[in-house]
């Protein structure tokens, strides 16, 4: 199951990522976290020190390898210079397991020990000052959108992802690459203006959308957020004591979270697992090559000198009847 969390700058959506991770990860479920805001605190949230999380390897730096090893021999694309972010699978492209081993993971992501079991975690890498001026965000996004559309998820393993700020990832098609997406918001004017964003630009996607209310203190902050939200309002967050320590870098053991924000953890989890019943790979796969059109047309084939339209395969269906061989062989076969 793939999960977002979205909300503007400050809204907590970070914090409440980690969380939910910490509860999905006590569960001994199979979880990857990933960072894909453009401020990388999600590895710091899950207890890593300064130190350890600068060290992280940037899914962005490696892109030319993640390109390589998602092509496999899928004859439609000439080379993985001729990959973007958008390119969709196709028959010979290697897909990517939640728990497997592979060269992306070896790469990428690395365990974080938590409480209540390990994860793991991948992380875009940081905008720096050498990014200014010659490269855009979405260059680095673009690493976490390619594993999202080469991947092949079921039920009980999850895929959390924090997002950058702001409703950026329409920039791409990225948006619709989730089973569900938590919208963290304030109960302010400003805290519910993203999600009047989201709302209005995934209307036509398909996309379910769930409101978690953030520092919420009372009864006026509910009514407001359910007067501005309506039944998007899924659960909502209060002051909590552990999540202090835990900013202070003294994390108490997950277990001992206030009652209230446990219960509030379990209902996301329950409204997770209850999308998987909802799910149309062949929806899922025909967005993918609609926004690989859209970004091939204004951008990617002249950034690339190719007819980027040619690199997808009409007969291909992504989904969980797939499955690669082993490592090496890049054909697909169905499952048994």
């Amino acid at each position: 199951m793939k999960i977002a969390f979205v909300g503007k700058g400050g809204s907590g959506k970070t914090t409440l990522s980690s969380l939910f991770i910490r509860q999905l990860a006590a569960t001994g479920a199979p979880v990857v976290a990933v960072d894909a805001d453009i401020n990388q605190h999600l590895g710091a949230a899950l207890g890593l020190d300064e130190a350890k999380a600068a060290a992280l390897p940037a899914m962005g730096e490696r892109l030319p390898l993640i390109k390589d090893w998602l092509r496999g021999s899928n004859p439609r694309i000439a080379s993985a210079k001729t990959m973007i972010k958008t390119t969709p699978p196709g028959e010979g492209s290697r897909l990517l397991r939640v728990s497997e081993r592979n060269p992306v993971y070896d790469a990428c992501a690395r365990p974080v020990e938590l409480d209540g079991g390990a994860v793991r975690l991948m992380v875009t890498g940081p905008f720096t000052g050498s990014d200014l001026g010659v490269a855009c965000y979405h260059s680095k996004t673009g690493a976490v959108e390619l594993f999202l559309n080469h991947l092949v998820d079921g039920p009980d393993e999850y895929v959390v992802v924090d997002m950058t700020a702001g409703s950026d990832s329409f920039a791409s098609g990225m948006f619709t690459r989730f089973d569900i997406t938590f919208l963290v918001a304030e109960p302010t004017r400003k805290g519910v203006s993203v999600y009047r964003q989201y709302k209005e630009y995934a209307r036509d996607f398909g996309v379910v959308l769930k409101v978690v209310g953030n520092k919420v203190q009372g009864q006026d902050d509910l009514d407001f957020l359910r007067a501005e939200v309506g039944d998007d309002l899924l659960v909502t967050v209060g002051h909590s004591d552990w999540v202090r320590a835990m900013e202070k870098g003294r994390p108490p053991r997950f277990e001992l979270l206030e009652d209230a924000n446990r219960l509030a953890l379990r209902r996301l989890h329950t409204a997770v697992d209850a999308t998987y019943e909802l799910r149309d790979w062949e929806r899922y796969t025909s967005q993918m090559v609609h926004f690989h059109l859209k970004n091939a047309l204004s951008w990617g084939n002249e950034r690339t000198g190719a007819d980027l339209a040619a690199q997808i395969d009409p007969g291909f269906v992504l989904g969980e009847s797939l499955t690669a061989l082993a490592e090496g062989n890049s054909r697909l076969t169905p499952t048994a």
